[in-house]
């Protein structure tokens, strides 16, 4: 699961990431801001949307560059085994791969949570989410004005769990370090 072509990681985001995930999701550009949310969103939505999103059923992953989040991915179960993915990359970190490493991610938890078909849903001029849909063998639904992508997970096995268990103590042993790192700078 390392397909970046720039220096970061992923890991899950917890609780505490919200105000790193709200800042991330101000940062975008108005173009990737409309993209990640299917149109024109106020600053107050984006921050309740930053909080609300760390509902106990979802999951969600980033990308860090520096100690920066600067990509993440949403995971919201619906239905029975299905979920919803969205995505955010900022704007000079997009087309770097960081995409493909967070629906690999993204992917592997559904898969380990017995989702059976994740969605996709960008707007119509979204390419390059189209394009990344595409790259995961997802069949393409043309709406009105956006495109739903639907990927079939495989069930799950002791292998794949095993690997979202190494990822996920790594990933908190690298949160744990970063903030023990940000700490010292301070003082």
């Amino acid at each position: 699961m390392n397909d970046l072509t720039i220096d970061g990681v992923v890991r899950k985001l917890w609780k505490s990431d919200a105000a790193d995930y709200a800042n991330h999701l101000l940062r975008l550009d108005p173009i990737s801001r409309r993209s990640r949310f299917g149109g024109a969103v106020a600053e107050s939505f984006v921050r309740h949307h930053a909080v609300s999103a760390f509902d106990p059923s979802s999951v969600i992953y980033g990308f860090f560059t520096d100690g920066v989040l600067r990509g993440a991915a949403e995971l919201r179960p619906f239905g029975v085994g299905q979920a919803e993915a969205a995505f955010s990359i900022e704007r000079p970190w997009q087309s770097h791969g960081i995409g493909t490493e967070l629906l690999e991610h993204v992917l592997l938890t559904a898969r380990n949570r017995s989702i059976k078909q994740l969605h996709i849903t960008c707007l119509l001029e979204n390419q390059r989410m189209q394009q990344l849909a595409r790259k995961f063998d997802a069949e393409m639904r043309r709406d009105f004005d956006s495109v739903t992508g639907e990927v079939e997970a495989p069930y799950p096995t002791p292998l794949s769990v095993l690997r979202e268990m190494i990822a996920d103590g790594t990933g908190l042993a690298t949160a744990i370090l970063e903030a023990h790192s940000r700490l010292l700078k301070r003082a």
